[in-house]
């Protein structure tokens, strides 16, 4: 009896070895499985929308709020009546102010373009755009309509411009190609009444981490999509400098465009 109860025990242990086997197996293979992760892609942390165009080389400033500095302050420097001066605004204009915050400049527009013209405000910022509405209310500026953005689509009707203003917030604009390929189209062309549209840039002249823009940076950006230079001059008095450009030749096709180097010196 003693030699079959033995017997009888072994196939039980052979059995529950082979499952401990069987056990430690899988869990040799699962942990390679379970320990894998997806490394994130870069396009992950863009927005789907700008995908198609090359990212931008450069970091980008983060947001820095709406009032770069007090209207009184801005006013006795004669800030917005130098850039618009420069811009070449006249009565009867269509502009777009984007960015626009707390509409220093767009207040502004609206009294230079008179009643014949045109101001659409734009900025990304809902709370932003919100306090403009009633702002543009309580003055009565009849000639100004506020529209809210995306950060890589101004979202602007074609050819309808005269003048868009970037007043220092383009070293804030995380897509810069995709941004810039799609305001091209709403500038007027050359068969408009005013001649070709443009687009003034005001910005600082140091490195993006400090809020501004070197002028180098922002040329071969603009040149990527079909922009040209017609014009830049230093104020920094004004705060900073001052960039006219208009469309060149036909739109650069995304795929086509080609990204800027990071250019970090400020000469």
């Amino acid at each position: 009896m003693k030699n079959i109860a033995a017997r009888s025990a072994l196939p039980p242990a052979r059995s529950s070895v082979r499952l401990i086997a069987g056990l430690a197996a899988l869990l040799l293979l699962s942990a390679p499985l379970g320990a894998c992760k997806r490394v994130p892609d870069d396009n992950d942390l863009r927005a789907e929308t700008a995908r198609a165009y090359p990212p931008a080389s450069r970091p980008v400033s983060e947001l820095a709020g709406n009032q770069w500095s007090t209207e009184t302050a801005r006013d006795k420097r004669g800030e917005a009546e130098e850039i618009m001066k420069a811009a070449g605004l006249e009565p009867g204009m269509t502009v777009a102010d984007i960015g626009a915050g707390e509409g220093y400049y767009t207040v502004r527009l609206a009294e230079k373009v008179g009643t014949r013209g045109r101001v659409l405000a734009q900025d990304i910022d809902e709370a932003a755009i919100d306090r403009l509405a009633e702002r543009v209310n309580r003055e009565s500026l009849d000639n100004v309509s506020i529209k809210l953005g995306a950060p890589d689509d101004p979202r602007l009707p074609e050819k309808s411009f005269d003048r868009i203003f970037l007043v220092h917030m383009y070293h804030e604009v995380r897509e810069p190609y995709a941004f810039l390929s799609r305001l091209r189209p709403a500038l007027l062309d050359k068969s408009g009444p005013n001649g070709a549209g443009e687009v003034i840039v005001v910005d600082v002249n140091r490195d993006v981490s400090q809020h501004g823009i070197p002028p180098k940076q922002l040329f071969c950006e603009f040149e990527a999509v079909g922009y040209e230079l017609v014009g830049f001059m230093e104020r920094p008095e004004l705060g900073g400098y001052f960039a006219r450009f208009r469309a060149k030749g036909p739109a650069i096709s995304p795929a086509k465009i080609i990204s800027c180097p990071y250019q970090r010196e400020s000469e």
